[in-house]
């Protein structure tokens, strides 16, 4: 029996590679199917799946509102921040980021999300996640969106801290900060649809159970970081609610939908549909 061929979307970071890992070296394979890893920043896999491109990829909570639709959230795979998150930095404090332009990493990105619950009437400028500490630096913008290892390695740019949006949401709830997960296209049949959901889970699990070995293997997509910090940018992201979201982050990403969409930021009305939840 031929195996189905599947592409797999997944961002070219430490914590998507950590959580990947298994999948990609083969420790974790299925009989039905074979992955074909697609390596994209996430805005531009929020953008396939707009599209469909993707039978399952890793997308922004932001982004799944506009795909929901034609993809199912898994539980498994979900990035989630506790009390930390997105941060904005600039050159030098700045006490009112009324009119300001902030870089920001794509706008179906969670970041950019939190960004307009927290902060009004700024002038968005999308770059590439990794470009946007160099716009700041070079005076193109006000002050950027930093997602990813940025928001451990922005004090070696000599920028500073406007705010952390992550302790923003803690301010506000005990729940955890949704910002990333990982969905599966709703034409796939639901025998494969739990297949593909058990393959990631248990590549998690492998992770986590290996974390030597896979830690070495993210260390390659952490665009210069050293050990320390790729072990902690991993680890803020991939934890218990990676593996299965549970009633908290059923919860937190339920009160991240409704709140958005009562200040008037999304458009469709949200609904949760969570495959092995």
């Amino acid at each position: 029996m031929s195996k189905l061929k599947m592409r797999l979307g997944h961002s070219p970071d430490p914590d998507d590679a950590f959580m990947f890992y298994a999948i990609a070296k083969e420790k974790i394979t299925s009989e039905l199917v074979d992955f074909e890893h697609v390596v994209e920043d996430i805005q531009s896999l929020n953008k396939r799946a707009l599209n469909k491109e993707l039978e399952t990829t890793a997308i922004s909570a932001h982004g799944y509102l506009k795909v929901q639709d034609d993809y199912r959230i898994m539980t498994c795979g979900a990035s989630m921040g506790d009390g930390y998150g997105p941060i904005v930095v600039a050159n030098e404090n700045i006490d009112s980021l009324k009119g300001k332009k902030i870089a920001v990493p794509g706008k179906l990105t969670t970041a950019y999300l939190l960004l307009m619950l927290y902060v009004d009437d700024f002038i968005p400028v999308e770059a590439a996640f990794d470009d946007i500490i160099g716009e700041v630096k070079s005076g193109n913008v006000d002050a950027g969106l930093l997602i990813h290892e940025g928001q451990l390695t922005y004090k070696e740019h000599d920028l500073v801290l406007l705010h952390d949006l992550g302790v923003l949401w803690a301010e506000e709830t005990s729940l955890p900060l949704p910002l990333g997960l990982n969905v599966i296209r709703r034409d796939i049949s639901e025998d494969l649809q739990n297949e593909i959901l058990r393959v990631h889970q248990e590549s998690i699990e492998y992770s986590l159970a290996n974390k030597e070995e896979a830690l070495e293997y993210a260390l390659d997509f952490g665009r210069g970081i050293d050990t320390e910090v790729n072990e902690k940018f991993v680890l803020m992201y991939v934890n218990d609610l990676t593996v299965g979201l549970g009633e908290n982050g059923v919860a937190a990403l339920k009160y991240l939908f409704d709140r958005s969409y009562e200040k008037g930021l999304i458009d469709n009305e949200p609904r949760l549909d969570i495959l092995g939840g």
